[in-house]
């Protein structure tokens, strides 16, 4: 089954390349505005060998990485929190309501105003959009503790951190391996847009300069740098996801199909 799935992948990748190469062409596009998917390739190559794609790689990837483990770990700690305090919850679900649905990328001038096109300006818009992923999902995985596990651990007179440990921690984490991984996936996308329209640097700089100068195949090229990246950011959460919960009996039930 998995051959197969693996088969079918291909098959349809193979399509999809076939379709880039054959629409412009037939001239069903202008090739100025859609190059074939050779010339495209022609194109990435010429990145790979140029050591500034790697630079720029390597910024967005520093960028992407740093906002999401601040986010991960100040969602976490923050979720836990608000839901160990007895009240603190109801004290902040208006704020937390209020905030999250604010775009990160309504921050823009902000931190351009802040930080200017530095490191900085890439964090604050990937943090504010990653860390309310993490958060809402602890909140969530917190509020499916089953009570009567809360109280046997009371009565067997467990404090509250070996509480958070054995009990809460346990049931949450499936919650916040879902959040990690939305989270990675939210925080390359600012990443990249905040490179974009701020002109910090990385691939999404990379992709103004070559837009801005006509440089079509190189723009496509790394836009599918970007998207292949992602895929290796989705497939590696995944696998770390699997690991984790290895336990876990939807992850058993998963392996076990």
């Amino acid at each position: 089954m998995r051959g197969l799935n693996l088969a079918l992948g291909a098959a349809g990748l193979a399509a999809f390349l076939a379709l880039g190469e054959a629409v412009p062409r037939l001239g069903l596009v202008k090739e100025a505005y859609f190059p074939p998917t050779s010339r495209i390739a022609g194109a990435l190559g010429g990145e790979l060998a140029d050591s500034a794609f790697w630079t720029a790689l390597g910024d967005t990837l520093t960028g992407w990485a740093l906002g999401l483990a601040i986010a991960v770990g100040a969602g976490i700690a923050a979720g836990v929190l608000i839901s160990v305090v007895p009240y603190l919850r109801e004290a902040t679900a208006s704020t937390i309501e209020f905030l999250r649905p604010i775009p990160s990328v309504a921050l823009i001038p902000l931190a351009v105003l802040l930080y200017g096109t530095e490191l900085r300006s890439v964090l604050l818009l990937v943090v504010y959009a990653a860390f309310w992923q993490v958060l809402i999902q602890v909140l969530y995985g917190i509020q499916d503790v089953d009570p009567v596990a809360e109280e046997t651990a009371r009565s067997y007179g467990l404090g509250a951190w070996a509480r958070v440990r054995h009990v809460l921690w346990p049931t949450a984490l499936p919650y916040v391996m879902t959040g990690v991984r939305l989270a990675a996936a939210v925080a390359l996308i600012l990443a990249v847009t905040a490179e974009l329209v701020i002109g910090a640097p990385g691939l999404g700089a990379r992709i103004a300069v070559a837009q801005t100068s006509q440089a079509v195949p190189e723009m496509y090229a790394l836009i599918v740098v970007t998207g292949v990246l992602g895929l290796l950011i989705n497939v590696g959460a995944r696998t770390v996801e699997r690991r984790a919960l290895a336990w876990h009996q939807s992850v058993r039930g998963e392996v076990a199909v």
